[in-house]
């Protein structure tokens, strides 16, 4: 029996809207993920200590504000720091297609841009999980 992934899916910065959050959150749930859903605000330094204290094996952070390019990499940083760099790092939200190769060269595993269906997330987390 394979063991449930579980997911923190979080808002970090002063991100207020977090529909969409909210919506991966369910459709992960709904495809028999584990996820711990941080509520509005966090700071990258709550993140990682919720993402290992949960134990989870991804962190999918959902950005519009504009500080992806901050963001992204402290959560990283803070991760090799803590030696939980096996925790797979996604995002979504409005982030430039420019900048995506970017956040990818510094550790991000994926970016889910508006309009992408769910289950393409869903079937990333599946396939890319502890490998």
């Amino acid at each position: 029996m394979s063991k449930t992934i579980r997911v923190l899916v979080a808002k970090p910065g002063l991100d207020g809207h977090d529909r969409g959050a909210k919506m991966i959150a369910r459709s992960l749930r709904d495809a028999g993920m584990e996820v711990i859903y941080t509520g509005l605000r966090q700071s990258p330094e709550q993140i990682v200590a919720a993402a290992i204290q949960e134990d989870v094996d991804v962190i999918g952070m959902s950005i519009l504000s504009g500080a992806h390019n901050h963001l992204f990499p402290k959560v990283i940083k803070l991760l090799k720091e803590q030696n939980a760099e096996d925790i797979m790092v996604i995002g979504g939200g409005v982030i430039p297609e420019e900048d995506i190769p970017g956040l990818k060269e510094m550790g991000v595993k994926a970016i889910f841009t508006p309009g992408t269906p769910t289950k393409d997330t869903v079937e990333f987390i599946r396939n890319n999980v502890n490998k």
